[in-house]
């Protein structure tokens, strides 16, 4: 009877397990599986930029300017790092190209009254980009806030000992043959000259780089992608801004005119104008009492934010030419004054230190929330002229 008993239960066991086992097999090849679907790879356009699917959801907040992205943009962000490049804004060399692509936008007189550019990209890739030009000391120091060891763009730069001394300074940065993408040590095919794209024009106006090759660059020579060749992000300390969405409509401003004279010396052709509309809540840059163009895209440059840094201007006093070099007092606090939504507020600017983040904040001492979009820091001499209408 024991032994014809256990036989029963083992069976009934075996019986149950069989029973389980096909059941479990039966509705799992039944019952629909939930897979996660690939995220589509991005396409290169005809200009070498990588083209991304317009038609993707945009949920994801590029970490420099807040605007939102599909996940397929930002798989491509994530592999690399911050890259600043210098470009020049001299009357020969616009319009330039690749402005209309950058993150962010850091303009301040070069010499003699003549702004250039430090244009950051992160998570746009514009394609072509320049003329690039030579680097300045306080540019070393703006591209400083983004994060650890950011790619630095320029062909040659200010080294005449002393307080303008860039290419010293990037090598007591320890940028230099490093994150540092200095044409005179670097040169085709990384940069190219091109004589033909803005037609009788100094050599000095004719060297152009791409995005894509200067990541590539820093990736394949460096290793340098997002992370260093010892796995460190470039992000650790980096300190984003604060971003919000646009305005309501009805809470933004009518109208608003927006009048720089960086150096009245200088005459018109560096005055810069911005004018603000409503309707799309972004602010139409026009140089030289004529729109500004972006060569590649054929379009007006416009921002969604405009911030002026008022700073002391100096001269280096370091013997060189016609005492050309500038300073400019980047490190402490100054007047800031913020333009969004059509609106102005008042308030101030502060850097701790020359490689810190540079704090906007209003009258009352809280930091600005951004729109989402360009930013386009106006760094202006403190005898500068600002007029808003």
């Amino acid at each position: 009877m024991k032994k014809n008993t256990i036989v029963v239960i083992v069976t009934a066991v075996v019986l149950y397990l069989l029973a389980t086992s096909a059941s479990y097999l039966f509705f799992a090849k039944a019952s629909p599986q939930i897979i996660s679907a690939p995220i589509p790879v991005a396409t290169t356009g005809t200009n070498g930029a990588v083209v991304f699917d317009n038609t993707l959801p945009k949920t994801e907040a590029c970490p420099i300017n807040g605007v939102l992205y599909s996940k397929q943009q930002e798989a491509w962000w994530q592999k690399h790092r911050p890259l600043g490049v210098m470009i020049e804004n001299h009357v020969d060399a616009r319009p330039q190209s690749g402005l209309s692509g950058a993150d962010v936008i850091y303009e301040a007189v070069a010499e003699g009254g003549i702004t250039r550019f430090l244009a950051v990209f992160y998570c746009q890739d514009t394609g072509q980009v320049g003329p690039v030009r030579s680097a300045r000391t306080y540019y070393i120091d703006f591209m400083s806030e983004y994060g650890d060891s950011p790619l630095y763009a320029h062909v040659g730069g200010a080294n005449q000992p002393g307080p303008a001394d860039a290419l010293g300074q990037l090598d007591t940065y320890g940028w230099t043959g490093y994150n540092d993408l200095n044409q005179f040590s670097i040169g085709f095919p990384t940069f190219w000259r091109d004589y033909g794209r803005l037609p009788n024009v100094a050599t000095e106006h004719t060297m152009y780089s791409s995005v894509d090759k200067l990541l590539d660059f820093a990736k394949t020579n460096r290793k340098l992608t997002n992370v260093d060749e010892n796995g460190k992000a470039w992000d650790t300390k980096f300190v984003p801004y604060a971003f919000t969405d646009d305005a309501s409509t009805s809470q933004r401003g009518t109208s608003q005119s927006i009048h720089l004279e960086f150096w009245q010396s200088a005459g018109s052709d560096y005055f810069v104008d911005w004018t603000y509309n409503p309707k799309t809540n972004l602010y139409a840059r026009a140089n030289g009492g004529k729109p500004h163009i972006d060569k590649d895209t054929g379009k007006q440059l416009t921002a969604k934010n405009v911030v002026v840094l008022e700073m002391v201007e100096d001269n280096a006093n370091d013997g060189y030419v016609a005492d050309d070099h500038l300073l400019f007092e980047n490190k402490g606090t100054g007047k800031a004054i913020i333009f969004k939504d059509g609106k102005r507020t008042n308030g101030t600017w502060e850097k701790d230190t020359r490689t810190s983040r540079t704090i906007v904040k209003d009258a009352s001492g809280k930091q600005i929330q951004f729109d989402r979009g360009l930013i386009w820091f106006e760094v202006l001499p403190t005898d500068g002229v600002l007029t808003v209408k």
